[in-house]
């Protein structure tokens, strides 16, 4: 078995240093029932991840088993243990079964080789036959779930685990508005609920409000990979177009897949094109949008509506993380949600909707669309997958992964066994972090009469920590670009330049959105320097304290550095 660690446990490793670890503890989490019509495996993971939260399974490993899980694609289980960073667990995992080794075989695998897992699993006693009775297992602690009570919903607005049933995201919405700041709140006062802006665009005008959308993104790794709820979405996209229905231009829409397998069997169905009529054309492969590589919104005019009527503007993503400030700075609500939710928020082009009562929008024929006129049925789903996944798709894209991407194949690189360090980059740097060095490790050093740098509430998470998302023109890391020639175009993200120290120790708690008790309710990356008194980047603050040799520590709560930037 294998799991994922930290970056920074990783290099550790790679530089020789051995890793403890103590055995976790496993949770079994069994699984019955079957996902009901309408329902998609994106839903039954943000159920998923909001009972491990309350459940706490943290530095834990969680197996799903039980026959509910016969009932499930591999694809849907990928969705599910990719989420374990969410829900706080070191892994989450399926047993290897039936489903397990067709997949394989779906995706080009050689039946030799096929043959030769299933063999050793079913002799080393690892492989489960849901068709014959199942051996008691002695769990550390098990939890259960009737997947037939999963019902479609989204997670939001600040983070993975608050998941919210869609019959009830108006109710919740509103809610969210008035309540005290907080992970469930935004604090605003009475008067400033009815807040619009006005917008000019393409030539037409529109009124902004709270929970309108200017984000709408189909991202993430397992999610846009999952072959039902991605030919799900084309599905609705292809049915709103039939019926006249649009998404509104200033919102930004991008569709980014996990794989290139994802776009052939997305041109086979004709499903593509219905995407693309609707905004939702590829923008690349891997990391966008979910990881705060969003990019500027649609327009200036757009930030500027936002910012100028004090909107709490929204994004809803198929990804996997909607910690604040990660997914753009201007959309203070994130809400996670399937990639065929994504399509129907963008259609109604805000979160503060009903779908059971209100409309989608108006069609050609004047008359409304409700959500439930282009939701596709189960069986229209996997008609569409048993005729457009097709093995070869995946033997053809894998065998040429090495060589189709001539760009990168083109670029110039040094050779020998050592990195040849280059004093201008400001991507690669390099660190100090062993210059100096001796052979014996200098021992502890006591921590007497620190000074507070910051002080924090629950829930801090790595994408507080250590954003990857976009450089803030005013931050210490944008004042040490510029200081080198770079544009502010050209500033990239945190994420991008992880390998250069000097730009992440100035994006260390760079985070947008992060709330700092010193600051008495101003949002942002700053602190008080308690000698002067005197607000400052945290960064700058910082250095005010290592220059004059005081030590500092940090007070934080609960889940501090929860997440996985």
């Amino acid at each position: 078995t294998g799991w994922g660690v930290g970056g920074i446990e990783a290099e550790s490793v790679m530089l020789g240093q051995p890793m403890s670890m103590v055995l976790p503890p496993v949770v079994g989490f069994k699984l019955d029932g079957k996902l009901g019509p309408g329902v998609t495996a994106t839903d039954l993971v943000l159920t998923v991840v909001k009972m491990l939260r309350q459940k706490g399974v943290v530095g834990k490993f969680v197996e799903f088993h039980g026959p509910g899980c016969k009932e499930l694609p591999l694809a849907d289980r990928a969705t599910i243990a990719n989420m374990a960073p969410e829900y706080g667990a070191t892994m989450g995992y399926f047993p290897v079964d039936c489903v397990t080794l067709d997949y394989l075989r779906l995706t080009g695998r050689d039946e030799a080789k096929v043959s030769m897992i299933e063999s050793y699993l079913r002799e080393s006693g690892m492989f489960v036959d849901y068709t014959k009775p199942q051996p008691a297992i002695d769990y550390s602690d098990t939890m259960s779930l009737d997947i037939g009570t999963v019902e479609p919903c989204v997670s939001g607005p600040k983070r993975p685990h608050d998941q919210v049933p869609t019959r009830l995201m108006k109710s919740d919405w509103h809610s969210c508005l008035s309540a005290p700041v907080g992970f469930k709140g935004y604090g605003l006062a009475p008067e400033k609920l009815s807040a619009s802006s006005h917008l000019e665009y393409e030539g037409k005008s529109y009124t902004l409000k709270h929970g309108s959308l200017v984000i709408a993104a189909i991202t993430s790794c397992t999610n846009t990979s999952n072959p039902s709820v991605m030919l799900g979405a084309g599905l609705v996209a292809k049915k709103a177009l039939d019926l006249g229905l649009s998404v509104a231009p200033y919102i930004k829409t991008s569709l980014a897949p996990g794989s290139e397998v994802v776009t052939k069997y997305l041109n086979q169905s004709g499903l593509q094109q219905s995407l693309d009529d609707l905004g939702f054309s590829t923008v690349g492969y891997g990391c966008t949008t979910c990881i705060g590589n969003s990019g500027n919104l649609q327009s200036e005019g757009v930030e500027e509506a936002v910012t100028s009527g004090d909107l709490v503007a929204a994004a809803v993503l198929s990804g996997n993380r909607n910690f604040e400030g990660r997914v753009h700075a201007l959309t203070r609500a994130n809400y996670l949600a399937s990639p065929p939710l994504v399509v129907a928020y963008a259609l109604a082009g805000t979160v503060d909707i009903d779908f059971e009562t209100e409309p989608l929008g108006i069609g050609s024929n004047g008359n409304p669309v409700f959500l439930r006129d282009v939701w596709p049925t189960t069986q229209e789903v996997e008609e569409v997958v048993k005729a457009s996944v097709q093995p070869q798709m995946f033997r053809d894209t894998y065998a040429t992964v090495a060589t189709n991407n001539p760009m990168w194949n083109e670029l110039q690189t040094a050779t020998g066994s050592q990195y040849m360090w280059e004093a201008s980059s400001t991507y690669i740097h390099d660190p100090p972090f062993f210059k100096g060095i001796t052979s014996a490790p200098p021992g502890g050093k006591s921590i007497k009469d620190a000074y507070c740098l910051l002080n924090f509430g629950d829930s801090i998470t790595t994408d507080h920590i250590s954003p990857a998302g976009s450089i803030a023109k005013d931050s210490p890391a944008a004042a040490f670009l510029t200081e080198r020639g770079i544009a502010r175009k050209d500033f990239n993200s945190y994420g991008s330049r992880r390998g250069n120290d000097e730009v992440m120790a100035r994006g260390t708690f760079a985070n947008t959105r992060i709330v700092n008790k010193f600051m008495k309710g101003n949002v942002g990356p700053q602190t008080v320097h308690v000698p002067t008194g005197s607000p400052d980047f945290i960064y700058n603050v910082a250095k005010l304290y290592m220059d004059a040799g005081q030590p500092t520590i940090i007070l934080a709560g609960a889940e501090y550095g929860s997440g996985s930037s």
